[in-house]
């Protein structure tokens, strides 16, 4: 079914629509909740959270790229998540790796950082990932936004993790030139 015939059913009301989105997005939802929580429960549980966020939203919401709206509630949940279970437990565990690799590069939160900074921190780095090349930009996002592991990129690119290591090595030290550069004290 077409994403707009979907956001259709959900705004006539119509309880078939999250039948509809499990169906599309169920495996690309639970696959960003999986890489971030590693448990099969709490990624269940955020993609049924996920379905009703999404119910609750449309309307008034009306969203113009499905997958991405659904991928960014399944992955905010999923980390909320983590983070809530990592403030019970207090253990290292590779989302806190996965996180610290960008330490470097991204600022870190000041007091009460303000919504439009982190909107035109986003907006920056956005603007830097689309003047990547396709190859750099797919292995950046794919460890940054899904979460996946290095050997899980390596296999889906046919490459080596030497090649997604070195990858991601540059592109975060490219990134941290690019946002001092634009003024980004890091």
């Amino acid at each position: 079914m077409e994403d707009s015939a979907i956001i259709d059913l959900y705004w006539g009301r119509d309880q078939s629509a999250i039948a509809e989105t499990a169906s599309k997005y169920g495996g690309f939802l639970w696959n960003i909740s999986w890489n971030i929580l590693r448990s099969h429960g709490d990624a269940e549980e955020c993609v049924n959270d996920t379905y009703l966020r999404t119910w609750n939203a449309i309307p008034p919401a009306r969203p113009t790229a499905l997958q991405a709206w659904l991928g960014r509630i399944a992955r905010n949940l999923s980390l909320d998540r983590w983070k809530q279970a990592r403030t019970q437990k207090r253990g290292g565990d590779s989302m806190e790796v996965l996180l610290g690799e960008l330490d470097a590069c991204v600022p870190a939160p000041r007091g009460t950082e303000t919504v439009l900074e982190d909107r035109e921190i986003a907006a920056l780095i956005s603007a830097f990932l689309r003047k990547l090349p396709a190859e750099s930009r797919i292995i950046f996002l794919r460890r940054y936004w899904y979460g996946q592991e290095l050997g899980e990129i390596a296999a889906q690119l046919g490459c080596g993790q030497g090649k997604v290591k070195s990858s991601l090595y540059r592109t975060r030290q490219a990134l941290r030139a690019y946002l001092e550069q634009e003024g980004v004290s890091i």
